[in-house]
């Protein structure tokens, strides 16, 4: 570990998830370095916002000097705040980038994911969606498929498992000697439709972020699979780890009663999912509903207002 530390990166931005595993937030989504101490190697997992590649940069200098650079990006997903830093990363450390075969194509530029769903509910974050990038991006030049065995490369100690419901080719990954789980966004530990549980970080288990999910069918059996694992600490997308009975009481409450908890009433996919096959969507159920008029003034507003939080809060770490 290099000496001399980055206090608004230390003090702010970054947790120990456990033992050779630390996360960074990044506003409202958070990136992962997992570390391989027998080959000296470490992975990125996924690559945040626009303009994060800084902070992920300054963070692995700390954690890893001098192998700075990682070995691969694993992506969970393709996501907007998922990918946003990955091009630039992948370019400047000149590392593969690795994700599912179903992912790809909106990692390739062939297609857009599913519309987010402003009618789904649960907050002004699901309000917003609509503004949200949908893709596609292309890093083709930088993009390979991870192996079909749920092996991962350059870490050993871990396995993959498809968790597709959130998009198409979502993946979780589980360190199994002390059952860490990295479930990307298969569920989360905020309730990410709320712009005030984001603010403050509310630990509770939902499932996977209400605006993006497009087949709620996989995405509830993706639960029950990661809930067989008995895992004693999950690190997701958004929110912060948890561990332990309580945790897992949480999470089997989540698989065993997802259809209550995690399903919108009226979503766009709640009763039709999105389909997709390799080549990226196929079919696109039709909107619930026209946007009223009001809600894009109100997601324009809400916008507005986390932006200034986060501008606020990036110079309050800043200044630490």
């Amino acid at each position: 570990m290099k000496s001399g530390t980055i206090k608004s990166v230390i003090d702010v931005n970054w947790f120990m998830v456990a033992p050779g595993i630390w996360g960074m937030r990044d506003a409202f989504v958070n990136v992962y370095f997992i570390h391989n101490a027998v080959d000296k190697k470490w992975v990125l997992v996924d690559a945040g916002l626009k303009r994060s590649a800084a902070k992920i940069k300054e963070l692995a200098e700390y954690l890893f000097w001098p192998e700075s650079t990682p070995a691969a990006i694993i992506l969970t997903h393709g996501h907007f705040d998922h990918v946003g830093s990955v091009l630039e990363l992948a370019r400047e450390w000149e590392v593969p980038v690795f994700a599912h075969l179903m992912e790809l194509p909106y990692l390739s530029g062939l297609s857009s994911y599913p519309p987010p769903d402003p009618w789904a509910g649960g907050g002004l974050m699901t309000v917003m969606s609509p503004v949200f990038p949908k893709g596609p991006i292309n890093i083709s030049e930088h993009l390979q498929i991870l192996p079909d065995d749920g092996s991962l490369p350059y870490l050993p100690d871990w396995k993959y498992i498809h968790t597709p419901g959130h998009s198409p080719g979502h993946i979780s990954l589980f360190r199994r000697r002390d059952r860490v789980l990295l479930a990307g966004d298969a569920f989360v530990t905020t309730r990410q439709e709320s712009v005030w549980s984001v603010m403050m970080q509310t630990k509770k288990i939902t499932g996977p972020p209400r605006y993006f999910t497009s087949d709620w069918k996989a995405a509830a059996k993706s639960v029950k699979t990661l809930a067989a694992l008995e895992p004693d600490i999950v690190a997701t997308g958004h929110g912060q780890p948890m561990k332990g009975e309580g945790m897992r009481k949480m999470l089997h409450n989540l698989a065993n009663n997802f259809n209550e908890i995690a399903v919108p009433m009226h979503g766009r996919y709640t009763r039709q999912a999105a389909l997709a096959d390799e080549g990226g969507v196929t079919y696109v159920p039709k909107p619930v509903s026209k946007v009223a008029p009001g809600v894009a003034v109100v997601a324009g507003v809400a916008v507005l207002a986390l932006t200034a939080w986060y501008v606020y809060s990036s110079r309050k770490a800043s200044s630490i």
